[in-house]
């Protein structure tokens, strides 16, 4: 037995193409996030999706990285924030697992968008406060994290800086490092 293929070649990449991803495409990311498990079903995460040339969210959202990221994400055709509501419906106390939840959805996305040919590069490098202000968010919510979604890009049409960084090998911790505390 061994882990499913499109979890372990997963990747984030740097060189996205500027073709754009078909409605039905994203809609399934955004379906398989839908159905993530959360604690008492409260489903606490929200998308806001930035389409390239579409509307005015992908360049607000372009605004908020850094500059490292913005580097590369201006290539990728679709821009998300995920943002999570900080308190249960049912009793409006602080839901201390709503951001494992919204990773949950994020997850369920990463994987459908590797089966459907899509790359993901999730990024936490962002202005929270220029999220907040540009997309209105009320205070009971967080802005989590920026997600470029897109086509992976021909090498030779980027800079060679992004080149040599998408040449990178992905290393993870040895499989004994995950655990601690006995």
């Amino acid at each position: 037995m061994e882990i499913l293929k499109l979890i372990k070649d997963r990747y984030s990449t740097v060189l996205f193409s500027s073709e754009p991803v078909e409605n039905e495409r994203l809609s399934l990311l955004f379906e398989a996030a839908r159905w993530a498990p959360s604690a008492f079903n409260e489903q606490p995460w929200r998308f806001i999706i930035g389409i390239k040339g579409n509307d005015e969210k992908y360049e607000k959202l372009l605004t908020c990285l850094v500059e490292g990221n913005k580097y590369w994400a201006k290539y990728a055709p679709v821009l998300v924030l995920v943002v999570t509501k900080k308190n249960y419906t049912h009793n409006s106390l602080i839901n201390n697992s709503a951001m494992y939840d919204a990773g949950l959805a994020v997850g369920n996305l990463l994987v459908q968008a590797t089966r459907s040919g899509l790359f993901v590069h999730q990024m936490g490098g962002y202005n929270r406060e220029i999220a907040r202000n540009e997309f209105n968010i009320p205070v009971n919510y967080s802005p989590i994290a920026i997600m470029a979604i897109g086509y992976k890009g021909n090498s030779e049409d980027f800079p060679k800086e992004l080149q040599d960084r998408e040449k990178r090998i992905r290393i993870r911790k040895p499989y004994n490092d995950m655990f601690e505390f006995d």
